[in-house]
């Protein structure tokens, strides 16, 4: 929306007060519609590329964009609050949909067209050395004729970079808004390099573990595979995105630069999302192959518990058989040597022998039943 179509009552509404003249307010009661809010990170107005103001204030931000005709702003805020929001929507009328997703966060990647207005959900991702993981953020862009504005939810990316090579090209910030966007969508495509270089060493790290027969690598491979999912999440819709942007260039009018810029970019998110893809399908292999191992690992052990089983089952046999065999002859001499008055084998001239021949006999039997059996 141009800047003549917008609604007088909120240039009126958000105009600051008019301040009195000198002397300025006491110290120590600044003005509370110029107190500066955490959120904002920085504001801008640029004209013909060139910064020509650093308004401290959303509010003198806005005033300073509409004595400026040719001029475009670029506001960045990180974690807005509500309030703030509502008055760039009044503003630069923003639709209410837009707004709301960038209060809330969280959303897929997207993009939307509401007007002359574009509204751009990215999701940045960058990779932490120390703990092995990667870390995602959300940035919301809202495009129009003569704004920029960028919602930061997380770390990443880092806009301050981008604006500083935006500024360092002045031939190229010139080109608008549009050339703004093409920037942060190469800065946050750019920003998975080093995210895919992470991770391509976690795979590396991780296959080296499962054939090393490490017990965590297990836990190691899920949570990888669940920051790829989110890094798909992440990249995948982008290629979409970026393909639509390109199928307005005629309808737009969009520079021949920056159609370039942005084919260059498009380039490079379909190869990101490729290797992701590869990555997934890696860590489900290797998943596979883990899975397999382990049960070989366990098959292993079951056996070697098996074959002591057995073996110790065949000495308690044996031993179960010399106990029996050694009991045999105990049982007889025991009832022998009772000594009872009336036992018919005590004053028979044969009777010791037969108690010896008794025991060898009953032995010699178990011995031979036990043998035949294999317990001995």
């Amino acid at each position: 929306m141009s800047k003549s179509n917008r609604k007088p009552v909120w240039r009126r509404a958000l105009a600051p007060p008019s301040a009195p003249a000198e002397p300025a307010p006491r110290p120590a009661e600044p003005p509370v519609p110029e107190a500066e809010p955490p959120s904002i990170v920085q504001s801008a107005l640029y004209r013909d590329g060139v910064r020509v103001s650093s308004p401290a204030t959303l509010a003198e931000t806005f005033r300073e964009l509409r004595e400026q005709p040719a001029g475009m702003a670029w506001i960045g805020l990180a974690r807005p609050t509500e309030a703030e929001l509502k008055s760039l929507a009044a503003e630069f009328d923003l639709h209410p949909l837009s707004v709301e997703d960038a209060l809330e966060a969280h959303q897929r990647p997207k993009l939307e067209r509401y007007g002359e207005t574009l509204f751009v959900v990215l999701r940045a991702a960058r990779y932490l050395d120390a703990q092995e993981e990667v870390d995602f953020g959300e940035l919301h862009v809202f495009v129009g004729p003569d704004f920029v504005i960028t919602v930061r939810h997380g770390a990443a990316p880092d806009l301050s970079a981008v604006r500083r090579r935006m500024e360092e090209t002045p031939d190229l910030l010139k080109l608008g808004p549009e050339a703004v966007l093409y920037a942060i969508l190469d800065a946050v495509v750019d920003g998975y390099a080093p995210v895919v270089a992470g991770v391509q060493n976690d795979v590396d790290e991780i296959e080296t573990e499962v054939f090393r027969g490490d017990p965590a690598v297990s836990r190691r491979i899920y949570e990888l595979s669940r920051e790829m999912v989110e890094f798909q999440r992440a990249t995948r819709p982008l290629v979409g995105m970026l393909h639509g942007l390109m199928a307005g260039f005629a309808k737009y009018g969009t520079d021949e630069e920056l159609q370039r810029y942005l084919r260059d970019v498009a380039d490079h998110v379909t190869h990101t999302s490729e290797r992701v893809d590869g990555f997934r399908q890696a860590l489900t292999d290797i998943l596979t192959v883990n899975a397999t191992l382990v049960t070989q690992q366990q098959n292993a052990e079951m056996r070697a518990l098996a074959e002591a089983g057995f073996a110790q089952n065949e000495e308690i046999k044996r031993i179960s058989s010399w106990a029996a065999i050694l009991f045999a002859p105990t049982l007889v001499g025991t009832i022998y040597g009772m000594n009872f008055t009336h036992m018919p084998e005590l004053h028979w001239v044969f009777g010791y022998p037969f108690a010896i021949g008794l025991m060898a006999s009953v032995c010699t039997g178990l011995y031979i039943i036990f043998k035949r059996r294999d317990w001995l």
